[in-house]
């Protein structure tokens, strides 16, 4: 039975080595947030950087392994129904309303669910580092480098499916934008498989 996360709010939970992690867009084009610390030393922290370089290449599918700041494997993607995600742009905060959509009166965003639901682990804001943004989908311009952000392409019921590596802590949204879910808010699904 998977547990649901209401429309811009966020969670935390710990994922057992080797447990099965499903995100699910219950109603299609909604990105998920998701962050993950190792478990016993949250300074160790999955790295968009380390990943990047490691796997060659910006957009990650099944198969691609996602890696800490310390280059060591947290998690790997082992079921893909959409093949489209960020590893690029930082998680929605209450500064990008201000900034990008003009909000005086902005929400916190992912960033402050995220930190919210993190504390009880130790993770202090500072520690937030850019999250794999599932569903996200960012073009960029191959001459100017541009980022574009466009509707997910995920429909309902589709699924992204990670295995850890290692003992996690997991930080999890529906996230908050418009502008990354095609103008509206609806909820995320996750389910975890221990093996």
């Amino acid at each position: 039975m998977p547990h649901r996360i209401p429309p811009r709010t966020g969670v935390a939970f710990e994922l057992p080595k080797g447990a099965l992690l499903s995100v699910i867009d219950p109603s299609g084009e909604q990105v998920a947030d998701l962050l993950a610390f190792r478990r016993d030393d949250v300074r160790e922290v999955l790295s968009s950087g380390r990943t990047l370089d490691y796997a060659g290449r910006i957009y990650l599918t099944t198969g691609h392994k996602l890696y800490s700041n310390r280059s060591n494997i947290l998690l790997e993607i082992v079921h893909d129904d959409v093949g489209r995600h960020d590893f690029l742009l930082t998680p929605c905060s209450s500064d990008t309303f201000r900034i990008i959509y003009g909000d005086d009166d902005p929400h916190h965003g992912c960033f402050g669910n995220l930190a919210s639901a993190l504390a009880p682990y130790g993770v202090t804001p500072d520690d937030i580092p850019v999250a794999f943004n599932c569903f996200m989908n960012v073009p960029i311009d191959p001459v100017t480098g541009a980022l574009r952000v466009d509707p997910p392409l995920s429909v309902a019921g589709d699924r992204i499916v990670f295995r850890a590596e290692d003992d996690l802590v997991i930080g999890l949204t529906a996230c908050s934008a418009p502008q990354s879910n095609n103008g509206s808010f609806k909820p995320i699904d996750y389910e975890i498989a221990c093996l």
